[in-house]
């Protein structure tokens, strides 16, 4: 049985969907949770008192991942309210249809800045402190688009792409501190961010028709994976990517 009690976890891009699944499930096994949300204040404090509700002690924190300054707030806050930050997760992305023809220059630059320099901002000062602890754990949410690749979505695939690479490098640079550093890849997941096309019936079937379960995920089934990987049952684990799929896509 996975027990957290005694760790904080920051869940960035938490107020919602995957990483409100997320937090969820991390305060079911003890962990305090830190809550990282852009705009969705009303939805981060429901998510907090659900948490709440499990005997856990939530903190809400309004950032922009894809600023250092932002990100180094969230860190601070984080050791001033409970002394240490054992877990990370980075799961704050953005997933929007650009063709490379016409993807204006901003819209390259908010998934480059959001997908990836917020990952790499998070990993890089939670590990300042992960490093003094001796121990601590990572967890990245990439996607199978950074394996495949996904047409009209280049620049999210790009990016997601990056950090399966940037995980793997991490996991050995921080390794002799006894950091672990893995990521998840997700296929379809039923949330906000893939409404439009899987409200559609036709393109939904289209897209179960290449899922061997046949389903999409649930936010759930997504959030499990980033616990196991947070957990003591992956302590010999490091550098890998979870394909979270229903064998979509079969790769490494």
């Amino acid at each position: 049985m996975i027990d957290l009690k005694g760790y904080t976890s920051i869940i960035t891009g938490s107020s919602r969907g995957v990483g409100r699944a997320t937090v969820l499930k991390f305060a079911e096994v003890g962990s305090d949770v830190v809550i990282v949300y852009l705009k969705n204040q009303r939805e981060a404090e429901e998510v907090a008192s659900l948490a709440e509700a499990k005997g856990v002690k939530a903190l809400q924190i309004r950032a922009d991942v894809s600023s250092r300054r932002d990100m180094r707030g969230v860190v601070d806050q984080t050791l001033r309210h409970f002394g240490k930050i054992n877990v990370l997760v980075n799961n704050a992305g953005i997933w929007e249809r650009a063709p490379i023809h016409t993807m204006k220059e901003e819209e390259l630059e908010r998934t480059l800045s959001i997908n990836l320099k917020g990952v790499f901002y998070g990993c890089q000062l939670v590990c300042q402190t992960m490093m003094s602890q001796r121990s601590g754990r990572i967890v990245n949410i990439s996607s199978t688009a950074g394996q495949r690749g996904e047409p009209f979505y280049s620049h999210y695939a790009a990016t997601k792409g990056a950090i399966i690479s940037l995980t793997k490098s991490l996991a050995v640079e921080l390794a002799p501190y006894g950091i672990t550093v893995n990521a998840v890849a997700p296929g379809w997941v039923d949330t906000d961010m893939a409404a439009i096309p899987l409200s559609n019936k036709e393109e939904r079937e289209a897209i179960i028709s290449l899922i061997p379960l046949r389903r999409v995920a649930r936010p759930e089934d997504i959030a499990n994976s980033v616990l196991f990987l947070a957990s003591d049952m992956a302590s010999f684990i490091t550098g890998e990517i979870l394909n979270v799929n229903g064998g979509g896509v079969l790769c490494g």
